[in-house]
């Protein structure tokens, strides 16, 4: 049983990953922080609908499992595909083989039975969670966001070994409310429908129900997490996370250093690194030939990339725009959003042809052109529960302007790695562009703020280290003879022969918690049970310690 401490196996649900499937951050979390969990020695796969974007890319997808229909919820599959990442997808062409977003149809509407799209997905990875797949079976279910919170509810409901569940909010804004009446259209029974289980203001809601059957909830920064249990921040949920404030974690997203690095970026005019910031200049000249705004060197040029809406201040920028450009200035600005916002944006780079660029839309390579081509970058949010483009812009030396709330007071330190105000109005903004283009116009105080925000180390390891310590902790929680419930750590050698020779099934379902007075010393005790194991032709798979006993797990030998 010579074998140490292993991380856990761990089911990763959303409804995105990018590439393929990106509204906003949550699909490059997706995408990376698996990545690093598995770097950690971690066993994570992840579970996704099976949009047209992936089911073209991954074409040689086989089938792994069938899921029947339940309630109004269409009989799906899933399918097993080759990914970097072990990823299965859920094939339901019903539900998820259209035109438009993951959320929205192409006319910027929510497709009307969002409710069966993400409960198909929350049922699904609560069943693979139970059974297992291909001889696979997670640990830790890890949801994302309302689309999967309603895996919570599933395993609530239904008899499970102990496995954990850890939700993670990554916008408290989305919620999924829908109407009571759906509730046997997702296959739950009556009871689930109370105050204290899905219920929110005479409606169901998909994210409180992942808040509280959660055994673990984290968000994406330590700031946000604390402004959720507030009236201002926590939309209706502030109550209930209070409540549950033991189990909330705030935990910084990172960023994928090789997407994001400046010394190799295949989109910039001219690559460049902390110790030579005169090669950045190059790409300054390029976005403003692209944006059609006079190549002025010294000109301060200030970028934005994102969606256009009130939670990111775009009305702010709105208002001030006027006396940015007039400071003088020019504004790069790359986004789309709501109508009224796109008109107005559109309209002020028609006053201001010399000052202002607007592209309506997304484009990778042009944001990456704004991240390096700019002096300075906007993001004066309203509430941010953690941002990426901050951290991508000091990594590219273009430092950030911010608003202090969420993710942007916990990575972005005023005139130390960029600018940060308080005051969510246009008036602190214009004063903060305005310390910027004072500190920019002084080259030695620049590039020491460039060096410091390009120093800042942004990776996903140690972020993705907090999930696996949250990960242990809740499955140290529902180690046998916890809260959790389970089998008895065994306290003598006889009990755990009897345990071992007992059991029928697949060995990755077997767990043998042992009491820590059995783990003698000299270790006499420990090598009988392993003859035990091993005349089952099993091998051990590592092991959790916890509350008093250590759990072993095993697997068939190879």
């Amino acid at each position: 049983m010579g074998v140490g401490e292993r991380s856990p196996r761990a089911l990763f649900v959303s409804p995105e990953v990018a590439p393929w499937v990106k509204v906003g951050g949550l699909g490059e979390v997706t995408r990376d922080l698996p990545r690093a969990l598995n770097r950690c020695g971690a066993d994570v796969r992840l579970l996704i609908p099976a949009y047209p974007a992936l089911k073209a890319a991954f074409g040689d997808a086989r089938v792994a499992g069938h899921l029947p229909a339940a309630g109004a919820l269409p009989a799906s599959r899933i399918l097993a595909a080759d990914a970097s990442e072990p990823l299965y997808l859920l094939d339901c062409d019903p539900l998820y083989a259209r035109t438009g977003g993951p959320y929205q149809s192409v006319d910027g509407t929510d497709w009307p039975d969002n409710h069966l799209r993400f409960g198909l997905l929350s049922r699904a990875a609560a069943v693979l969670a139970c059974e297992g797949i291909a001889g696979w079976r997670p640990q830790v279910l890890h949801a994302n966001d309302w689309q999967t919170a309603l895996a919570g509810a599933y395993l609530a409901h239904t008899p499970r070994p102990p496995v954990g569940f850890v939700q993670t909010i990554h916008n408290l804004a989305y919620q999924g409310v829908f109407p009571r009446g759906v509730l046997s259209d997702l296959a739950l029974p009556a009871s689930a429908f109370s105050i204290d289980g899905l219920e929110f203001h005479g409606q169901l809601s998909f994210l409180k129900a992942g808040i509280r059957y959660a055994d673990a909830i984290t968000t994406v920064s330590p700031t946000y997490a604390r402004e959720i249990q507030t009236a201002a921040f926590g939309v209706g949920l502030d109550g209930l996370l209070r409540a549950r404030s033991g189990e909330l974690t705030g935990i910084l997203n990172g960023i994928d250093y090789s997407t994001w690095d400046p010394t190799l970026d295949p989109y910039l005019a001219s690559a460049y690194g902390i110790d030579d910031l005169g090669r950045k200049k190059p790409n300054k000249a390029a976005l403003q030939r692209a944006s059609g705004l006079p190549e002025i060197a010294d000109m301060p040029l200030v970028g934005m990339v994102g969606r256009l809406v009130e939670q990111k201040g775009i009305d702010l920028v709105l208002e001030a725009a006027e006396a940015i450009v007039h400071l003088p200035a020019q504004l790069v600005v790359l986004g789309d959003g709501p109508r009224h916002f796109v008109d107005a944006l559109a309209a002020l780079a028609r006053r201001h042809p010399r000052e202002i660029a607007f592209r309506v839309g997304f484009d990778e390579s042009l944001a990456h052109e704004v991240e390096a081509g700019a002096d300075m970058f906007l993001m004066p949010s309203r509430f941010e529960p953690c941002g990426l483009n901050q951290m991508y812009s000091m990594r590219y030396g273009t430092p950030p302007i911010v608003r202090r709330t969420g993710g942007l007071a916990d990575s972005v330190t005023d005139l130390e790695t960029g600018f940060v105000f308080d005051a969510p109005t246009a008036d602190a903004l214009l004063a903060t562009v305005r310390r910027a283009i004072d500190a920019f116009r002084e080259p030695a105080v620049w590039a020491t703020l460039q060096r410091n925000g390009m120093a800042r180390d942004f990776r996903w390891d140690a972020s993705a280290r907090r999930y696996l310590e949250v990960y242990r902790t809740v499955l140290a929680r529902r180690l046998p003879g916890t809260s959790g419930g389970g089998v008895k750590p065994v306290a003598t050698v006889e009990e755990a022969r009897r345990l071992i020779d007992s059991f029928e099934g697949n060995p990755q379902d077997f767990e043998l918690p042992i009491a820590n007075e059995l783990l003698d010393p000299v270790g006499v005790n420990i090598a009988i049970i392993a003859d035990a194991i091993l005349a089952r032709e099993w091998e051990p798979d590592g092991y959790i310690e916890g509350n008093g006993c250590r759990i072993y797990r095993y697997k068939t030998m190879e």
